[in-house]
């Protein structure tokens, strides 16, 4: 019973703690687009000439503009609280609909990123680590040094050029050809995702690479490893059942937590690569200060990754007991 008792207040502890991020991320949120140089309606009517200054002052009022701050602030969390992400000021169509195309094409990109990013991560690290100093602990790192310290726009721009424009090898941008229709459809979108996938993976590899060869490095260091050398067991066994073991913990929680990066990534290439994602969206929004599109994709973004690192915490805890027991022990 004690022991259900700690769980739940250290359940409780994090949802409060979460709670209280969140409410401040959407204050961030209503203010930053509003604190952004530039008028939202200024920018819509910006092409029409002959819009006069009454015209643009009822803009103002109808998408209420010209309301205090305060008022403003208010209004915000009252739709939040009914779901309502609004109208763009642009397109006028629902924010909500809006958000829901582009995201797919953004996980899309994403998740197979992350699972094979990790996935090469994960073997070149404990490789990396385990024999730290020789010839393919230099090789890998250097390696991945390089592709770490290279902007994420940059190493796409490359691929693009390289294997898009100069090879031929991948389109240069969209989804698709356009006319397909069936398997060849999703067989061409999905070489229009190659490149992309690519340079997102390697940018999660190589973010991830160092921080298990570190790991590795620190407990192939420990006094167990080296009593279980000195039992008889063999380096493969020593690697797998006790070294990768004790980092695994560490990883699954590092893998939840890398997702915002992820997400920051795929912005900048789904620009880059011209594809219709949350990037694409943000990007346009910010352009023409469409203030509930930016706020709306804001939103989902911090939603997202905040649930993501609530689910690393709560699955580090399960992992590893001793993690949930000492925070409820502290709090």
């Amino acid at each position: 019973m004690a022991k259900i008792g700690e769980k739940k207040a250290f359940l409780l502890h994090k949802s409060l703690r979460y709670a209280l991020v969140i409410f401040i991320i959407l204050s961030v949120n209503f203010l930053l687009p509003r604190m952004m140089p530039g008028d939202p309606i200024q920018t819509m009517v910006h092409q029409n000439r002959y819009v006069d200054d009454s015209t643009i002052q009822a803009l103002r009022d109808r998408y209420g503009l010209n309301d205090p701050l305060h008022v403003q602030y208010v209004k915000y969390f009252y739709m939040l609280a009914h779901l309502d992400l609004g109208f763009s000021l642009v397109t006028h169509k629902n924010v909500a609909d809006m958000i829901g195309e582009k995201l797919f094409w953004t996980l899309l990109i994403i998740f197979p990123s992350i699972v094979i990013g990790n996935l090469l991560a994960l073997a070149m690290g404990t490789f990396a680590g385990y024999w730290h100093g020789g010839k393919i602990d230099w090789m890998l790192t250097a390696v991945n040094l390089i592709i770490f310290a290279t902007p994420t726009f940059l190493l796409g721009m490359l691929f693009l050029t390289f294997f898009g424009f100069q090879l031929r090898w991948f389109p240069l941008s969209n989804l698709s050809t356009g006319g397909i229709s069936g398997m060849e459809y999703y067989l061409d979108t999905a070489w229009h995702m190659c490149l992309p996938i690519v340079v997102l993976t390697l940018y999660e590899l190589s973010y991830t690479f160092f921080i298990v060869k570190n790991s590795i490095v620190q407990v192939r260091n420990e006094y167990f490893v080296f009593v279980a050398g000195s039992k008889g067991l063999t380096e493969r066994s020593i690697m797998f059942r006790h070294v990768l073991r004790c980092i695994l913990p560490q990883f699954i929680s590092w893998i939840a937590l890398n997702i915002s990066y992820m997400v920051t990534g795929a912005l900048l290439i789904e620009v880059v690569f011209s594809l219709p994602g949350m990037g694409s969206l943000i990007y346009e929004a910010v352009m023409k200060r469409d203030y509930p599109v930016l706020q709306g994709a804001f939103l989902v973004m911090t939603i997202f990754v905040i649930t993501m690192n609530f689910l690393a915490e709560m699955l580090y805890g399960i992992v590893d007991p001793r993690v949930g027991d000492n925070k409820s022990a502290t709090t």
